[in-house]
């Protein structure tokens, strides 16, 4: 029974993912009906504060077919060893029952690891302790589900995916396990009882530092699908010891500091000491590639699979002669070469050095990846024949990163286990498939000839041997079409300026390529590689090129980061059923007149935002008023992202809305406009974009006439873990990229996946956003693709701008926001014809639709059910969706669920 709202701890109850089920569901509606617009936000440092920007999953009773409480129950024994070995079963006997899970059992297991593995005062120990005791207790139920997972697949010996990508960026892991595991009650409640709580634990938790934007967030959601659709695929990375770096800003300027989240140690890890590789730079220098694993648990299954990653060790620590002669600095260079390679996530490649680095990061673990690859296939039935090895193995490259593995597995094939050329190039064509994440001409990787000759001399000669056949191939079609073989050679140039083209050997290597949306997959074709297209039309082969439109783990990016959103569609579905199957979201949409259920949405929003108003307010001392429409666009900052645009229109609004009368003004919807993410270390066009929207910002701030009705928040350090508070409290979120210059986009599905609407162009998955969700629940401006070219050679031909641009330069230029001196790299960049991501040529068309934004705003039921209409939209966006396609067009790989131990 639900108790009254006036009995309720109301900001608790909001700020916890864990009360607000418990406590009830109509008890939750009720509180946020209480929590008006015009209530308070806790006071900094008070005990609701930090729990109101917590993330995890939410209490319900779960449907599943699938928990780890179920398993830990005594009667439930482990699989059994594969022989009758003696010594086998003794061990068996000694560890045939899973870890227990009840409450007493998982107490005893944190006051242990606390005592034991960390060697602390058992009595006494503090949250960041309590963090790595429990992070530790909730491992052992993963590796044991690992350890059994892999036996079976060991057993079942099934086609395997190796999904190899430069960036995973994962987020915390603490509350996906236990919702993953169906843990998060009894781990709640057994630590209330010893006095933590589950909400500050996930707060000690630092987010894994291995990638930077969509590319490796995609990738962390496509691990979790495949562990949940039982498919045997692990993913393949670097273990960064930095990531990127921190972002702080300093007098409104970015500044890069290191993003150290290893200090610590990374409790999720299982470090492999018995799992080396050599790795071999200049011919001679070895250094070792030494497996981490990451267990990655499926949403209702047994099965976890893993996240390997590699970090690299020195073959030999120390030349102790030079030690001892004093020369510390020689004798410890071997060591330092190694460690330097997984030191940092992207280190700055505008120079020589930096690219040399990136280039060995990514053959690093390409290569070690292609080693255990070939380990794995033979131990599963020793003695195999070579030609077993497309049926047993796909390759999957994410994006151009890990393309040089087709000249690698080439080299392991003929010098480490003596096949021929044409044996090796037979199956490696048959295991390979790449995916292209961008149509960016300056995004497709290439790598000069001299720098590969010097550090990877055999790998060279391969590439240029794959060439020279290739080209044969290609002259018996074209003759001697010379222009027709130089677009499609994977080397480039004469002299000093010879290249590779990276994603030319991955084409050339791969049994498929996939775009990333229907559009994407359509500009590939057309665009990007379209000689490679009319290549392999000519030789009958026409479904090389294929379109699988990304999507979202709905786990945690509903489930978990959305609790009262969480909490409404599963009451009104009448079940939890939709977080395995994203499509009875559909459900929702026969509610769309429902008043009750269009009243708990506005709640569930009002909650959220109260939620990132808190966040703000504590991290970056700022206040927001949460009345105001929240206008969100967070993603890694670049030009044709086009933060710069929004920018423009803030700097627009703000002079119109200061040339309003007092009435006027009070006919204005108030807006606070929200832009985070990170420039490239290097990129300096980017950083000033961050340093002019600082400068704007603070300019609003200290404006009293307009304040009220216009902010620019410009949100620090922007990261998985805070994304998880940002996007559920979005309004209208912005994904405004020039039309054919996003590959697909995944944060446009987040954001409307969690009740608001998007303001963008017809880019990337925006189109098929449109197409669900219904074109009356998008806002779309801009010029379309096919007007592109026509439009991008009238801006350069000097086509007039529109006025308000113009004196939004001239505000600029006036000091208005700074030194204009500061900003006169970004208005270059698109004057004098150089808008080559037509910002002017679209601003006209973005003002308007703008103001049709705030026109359907205030239209509070209508904008109600465009939310409704919108989430209901949203399940062709799942992740599972896109890996069951993955698995049966391109990897031909079968799920492969544990057996149920209970059976």
């Amino acid at each position: 029974r639900a108790p009254s709202a006036d009995s309720l701890d109301v900001s608790r109850m909001l700020a916890s993912p864990y009360g607000v089920t418990r406590m009830g569901y109509a008890a939750l509606v009720a509180a946020a009906m209480v929590c008006s617009a015009s209530a308070a936000l806790p006071a900094p440092g008070s005990a609701s504060l930090g729990n109101m920007r917590l993330r995890g999953g939410v209490e319900i009773s779960m449907t599943r077919s699938a928990s780890q409480q179920d398993i830990s129950n005594p009667n439930v024994k482990r699989p059994g060893p594969p022989t009758s070995d003696p010594k086998k079963n003794k061990i068996w006997s000694l560890s045939q029952q899973y870890k227990p899970a009840d409450k007493l059992s998982i107490q005893k297991s944190v006051v242990h690891h606390a005592e034991h593995t960390l060697a602390t005062d058992r009595y006494n120990f503090d949250d960041g302790t309590a963090y790595q005791a429990v992070a530790l207790s909730v491992r052992d139920h993963l590796v044991e589900s690992l350890r059994d997972t892999k036996a079976h697949y060991l057993k079942e010996d099934p086609k395997r995916v190796y999904y190899l990508s430069l960036e995973f960026l994962m987020g915390r892991s603490l509350l996906n396990s236990l919702m993953n595991l169906d843990l998060e009650k009894p781990y709640k409640e057994a630590l209330e009882e010893i006095g933590y709580k589950l909400e500050d634990m996930v707060e000690q938790e630092k987010d894994a530092a291995l990638g930077n934007g969509g590319l490796g967030r995609l990738a962390a959601c496509f691990l979790d699908s495949m562990a949940t659709l039982n498919l045997p695929a692990w993913g393949y990375g670097i273990r960064y010891e930095h990531g990127m770096f921190e972002q702080r800003f300093k007098d409104g300027n970015q500044v890069e500091f290191p993003d150290t989240w290893l200090t610590k140690g990374n409790p999720w890890e299982v470090q492999r000491l018995d799992i080396s590789y050599p790795v071999m730079f200049y011919g001679s220098e070895k250094v070792m590639a030494v497996a981490y694993d990451v267990p990655i648990p499926g949403y209702d299954t047994l099965n976890t699979n893993s996240l390997r990653l590699w970090s690299a060790m020195p073959d030999h620590d120390i030349d102790l002669a030079k030690f001892n002669d004093g020369d510390y600095n020689t004798a410890l260079k071997a060591r330092q070469n190694a460690l330097e390679i997984t030191q940092v996530l992207y280190p700055n490649d505008n120079n020589q050095a930096g690219k040399e680095l990136r280039l060995k990061q990514q053959y690093f673990f390409v290569s070690a990846t292609m080693q255990d690859m070939i380990k794995n296939f033979q131990a599963a039935k020793p003695g195999r024949s070579w030609e077993e090895l497309p049926e047993k193995v796909a390759m999957q490259l994410n994006d151009t990163h890990p393309s040089i593995g087709v000249a690698e597995l080439m080299r392991i094939l003929m010098d480490d286990h003596g096949l021929g050329w044409s044996a090796a190039w037979k199956l490696v064509i048959k295991v390979f498939a790449y995916t292209n994440h961008t149509v960016l001409p300056e995004a497709l990787e290439k790598w000069s000839v001299e720098l590969m000759g010097n550090l990877l001399p055999r790998i060279t000669e391969i590439i240029f041997e794959i060439n020279r056949r290739w080209l044969g191939e290609v002259k018996e079609i074209y003759g001697d079409n010379y222009d027709k073989m130089n677009s499609l050679s994977i080397v480039e140039g004469d002299g000093e300026h010879k290249m590779f083209r990276m994603a030319h050997l991955a084409i050339v290597g791969s049994f498929k390529v996939n775009g990333v949306a229907a559009i994407h997959a359509e500009i590939v074709k057309s665009d990007v590689f379209p000689q490679f297209v009319d290549y392999y039309a000519k030789r009958g082969i026409t479904d090389k090129f294929i379109g699988i439109t990304n999507g979202v783990t709905c786990r945690r990016w509903l489930a978990q980061c959305n609790p009262t959103l969480n909490t409404l569609i599963t009451k009104t579905l009448g079940s939890d059923k939709w977080i395995r199957n994203l499509d009875l979201l559909d459900g929702l949409k026969k509610f769309a007149d429902n008043d009750k259920v269009l009243d708990e949405l506005a709640a569930s929003k009002l909650a959220n935002k109260k939620r990132l108003a808190t966040y703000l307010k504590e991290r970056q001392g700022i206040d927001v008023d949460v009345n105001t429409m929240f206008d969100i666009q967070v993603k890694r900052i670049h030009e044709y992202k086009r933060q710069l645009l929004n920018v423009f229109r803030i700097i627009h609004q703000y002079d119109r809305i200061k040339k309003m009368s007092p009435a006027e003004r009070a006919k204005v919807v108030p807006r606070t406009v929200m832009i985070g993410g990170k420039a490239a270390a290097g990129y300096f066009v980017a950083k000033k974009i961050l340093s002019l929207a600082n400068a704007v910002g603070r300019v609003l701030e200290a404006d009293a006439d307009t304040n009220k009705y216009l902010r620019l928040v410009v949100i620090e350090n922007y990261k998985v873990s805070n994304a998880q508070v940002i996007i559920p409290a979005n309004d209208i979120s912005e994904h405004i990229s020039t039309a054919g210059t996003e590959a697909s986009g995944t944060s446009n599905m987040k954001f409307v996946m969690n009740g608001g609407l998007i303001i963008g162009t017809d880019d990337g998955a925006n189109i098929e956003i449109k197409e669900c969700v219904k074109e009356e629940n998008i806002f779309i401006f801009g010029a379309k693709c096919p007007e592109i070219a026509d439009a991008t050679r009238r801006m350069r031909e000097g086509a007039p701008w529109d006025a308000r641009l113009t004196n939004v330069f001239s505000m600029i230029r006036s000091g208005k926001f700074g030194n204009p001196a500061d900003f006169e790299p970004v208005l270059n960049s698109i004057e004098d014809g150089r808008d080559r991501y037509l910002l002017a040529h679209d601003f006209a068309s973005y003002l308007e639709c703008q103001d049709k934004v705030d026109v359907e705003y205030k239209k509070t039921r209508e904008w109600n059910q465009k939310c409704l209409n919108a989430v209901a939209g949203m399940g062709w966006f799942s992740t599972d969706r896109t890996i069951d396609e993955y698995a049966k067009i391109i990897w031909n790989c079968k799920p492969c669920p544990r057996p149920d131990p209970r059976a």
